[in-house]
């Protein structure tokens, strides 16, 4: 925004001062409670520890990059960390950040505030085709220990078939907004019913599963992110990443469809082709979080709702600023998830749950009273 002889107005200046420091004050908030996660547990590790051994051990492994002959002294503090806490910490950071910022996007391209993974229906047809690899394809090897249920032996495999049911599903969200003018209503009622279907479809499995298998597969299906190692918080990062800069390079084509397709189009935006790509993007992102987390619900559909209570509505600030929170929002919710009924640890999806329900109940209230 300038004035005719180039100036940007003080007010603006500080309209947007004010978000990118909330944004800013989010990524610190974020990294204070990556150490208060990490120290917390069935060991606990003081903070500072925490601290010195992050920094620490990465110091020493660009050494060891850098000259391979150099050998590195692990204490049992830093397998803890190393080893357990700061993977499972990691992955509910990339987890969160990937549901929140295809929960925006979905809810921008659709124009659906109720739109999210699991509302659509998306994440139980990821669950589903993840449960077809594991089962059927072998994707998998079952285990009867608690702490790892399922083993994912090709996660290759197993993220390509959840993302053909997730592409499934979005299919026939788009086939039904593009056909019907689907409202709200009507979208979270197709995804009722996607859910329904493919949750029908994953018990059918189940029911042929022998005892290790469907004990395993139930486990499974409950999201969390403890189960994911290194492999897999690579693979989803990476994923989680391209995606989050595809979604912020099309800012601007979302705040146009926010006000309207038909000014949208007028202002350039080929609607149908961003919301074709944005769908298929958020599938796969879903896909991938779905297929070695298990499902992970409302996430998606409450980050992007809480910042722009903060923040508004422009998705300049709203795609990153709801990437912040949704990693807050999760590693928060794993953090309490594994302190709350100690020694046992509750899937993080259980919280998730719990948190989200209400929130969704209220978003649909208020759509009703508008």
């Amino acid at each position: 925004m300038h004035f005719a002889d180039g100036t940007i107005p003080t007010g603006y200046l500080g309209y947007v001062r004010c978000k990118n420091l909330w944004i800013l004050g989010g990524i610190v908030l974020l990294f204070l409670l990556l150490i208060v996660s990490i120290s917390v547990g069935a060991v606990s590790i003081p903070p500072y520890d925490v601290f010195f051994s992050l920094a620490n051990g990465i110091t020493d492994r660009i050494n060891a990059f850098l000259h391979p002959g150099v050998v590195i002294e692990i204490s049992n503090t830093d397998r803890i960390i190393w080893n357990i806490r700061l993977p499972q910490a990691l992955a509910g950071i990339v987890a969160g950040v990937g549901l929140s910022v295809a929960g925006v996007a979905m809810q921008s391209i659709l124009r659906n505030p109720l739109g999210s993974p699991f509302t659509l229906g998306i994440s139980n047809a990821g669950a589903f085709g993840a449960a077809v690899s594991v089962i059927l394809l072998g994707a998998g090897t079952m285990q009867s220990t608690v702490a790892d249920a399922v083993t994912i032996n090709n996660p290759y495999l197993t993220t390509m078939v959840a993302f053909f049911f997730c592409l499934l599903a979005t299919a026939v969200i788009l086939l039904i907004s593009r056909i019907c003018g689907a409202t709200p209503e009507v979208m979270v009622l197709a995804g009722v019913a996607l859910s329904s279907l493919f949750t029908a479809g994953t018990m059918f499995l189940q029911y042929f599963a022998d005892d290790t298998q469907l004990a395993a597969v139930v486990f499974w299906t409950f999201g969390d992110v403890g189960r994911a190692s290194w492999q897999e918080l690579g693979i989803m990062a990476l994923v989680v990443l391209a995606a989050s800069v595809y979604f912020g390079a099309n800012r601007w084509n979302y705040n146009a469809i926010d006000a309207g397709d038909e000014t949208a189009k007028g202002l350039g935006v080929s609607v149908e082709r961003v919301r074709d790509l944005g769908m298929v993007v958020a599938a796969l992102v879903t896909a991938v979080i779905v297929s070695f987390l298990g499902v992970i619900g409302f996430v998606g559909l409450v980050c992007p709702h809480m910042v722009r209570r903060l923040i508004g509505d422009d998705q300049r600030y709203l795609i990153p600023g709801s990437c912040v929170m949704g990693g807050i929002l999760l590693l928060a919710s794993d953090t309490v998830a594994r302190i709350i009924v100690a020694p046992y640890i509750l899937p993080v999806a259980v919280l998730t749950a719990f948190l989200g329900a209400p929130a969704f109940i209220y978003l649909l209230i208020r759509g009703y009273r508008r």
